[in-house]
């Protein structure tokens, strides 16, 4: 099978967690039609796995991934076209789905970035919930050096995680930057020489939580964060009367009651979105 016939994305499922991989090494993870397509088709059809708890998101080889893939475009115009035209029934184009698709899941999705993180690389990566880089990863919001705007959600995460004048600087200059740089501006979750074992670690200590309460908190916190005062105390109210006294909140009760037992395992995400 030679590189074009290989599958764009790997996915293993272990201990409740989704161990998802971009599979594009040689060509440093650039996103072409069928990066596109597949990173969106995983993304689905890990929300349809209710045994899953949380996703670890990678990029094999060197690199997480180095953004879009200029030259795949130039062999294929109409490229441009697919992703970024709208179907009328979306609220979201292909360039914005492969980002946003990971910020919608009712699991946590941790993004592990070695080597460079590059413009929809570095998208993708502002999408999770968690990115932990190696401190000598090299990071660029790079859309400037096209004329391009950042164009896959990047407005949506930007403003969720830095200040507006640091985002307007790093997307005006397109310049790059270290991994330690981005840590200071909040764009980074954590600096680690093994950024595959941390996220491991910290996605077997979400995944022995009830799946529910951890789904609810990704939620309430999707609906509430940077809102009024009155409208995120309204989220509390509904999202916790959703978690009491189902089975896994029983279950949670009974583990945290529990003294030198045991714990019962969870059963599999109740619907929450």
């Amino acid at each position: 099978m030679n590189q074009s016939q290989q599958p764009r994305v790997l996915c293993e499922v272990r201990d409740h967690i989704a161990y998802v991989a971009m599979n594009r090494a040689d060509k440093l993870n650039g996103l072409d039609m069928a990066m596109f397509t597949e990173m969106i088709a995983m993304a689905k059809k890990i929300r349809k796995d209710r045994s899953i708890r949380a996703v670890v998101l990678s990029g094999k080889g060197d690199s997480f991934c180095a953004g879009l893939d200029f030259k795949a475009v130039s062999k294929q115009p109409s490229m441009i076209a697919k992703i970024f035209l709208k179907l009328p029934w979306t609220k979201q184009n292909i360039a914005q789905q492969i980002a946003h698709c990971w910020r919608d899941l009712p699991v946590p999705v941790i993004c592990v970035i070695q080597g460079n993180c590059f413009g929809g690389g570095m998208q993708i990566a502002l999408a999770c919930d968690y990115r932990i880089a190696t401190p000598d990863a090299n990071l660029s919001i790079m859309e400037m050096k096209w004329g391009l705007i950042p164009d896959m959600s990047g407005m949506v995460t930007l403003s969720r995680l830095t200040r507006v004048d640091i985002a307007q600087e790093l997307t005006m200059t397109g310049r790059q930057f270290p991994a330690t740089e981005g840590h200071e501006y909040g764009l980074i979750s954590q600096l680690a020489d093994d950024p595959a074992g941390e996220a491991q670690q910290l996605a077997q200590v979400i995944a022995s939580k009830s799946p529910d309460a951890i789904a609810a908190t990704k939620y309430l916190f999707k609906k509430t964060w940077k809102a009024d005062t009155w409208k995120a105390l309204r989220w509390e109210r509904w999202v916790q009367a959703r978690l009491l006294g189902r089975k896994n909140q029983k279950i949670a009760m009974a583990n945290g009651l529990a003294k030198d037992k045991e714990p019962r395992p969870f059963q599999q995400r109740s619907s929450f979105k």
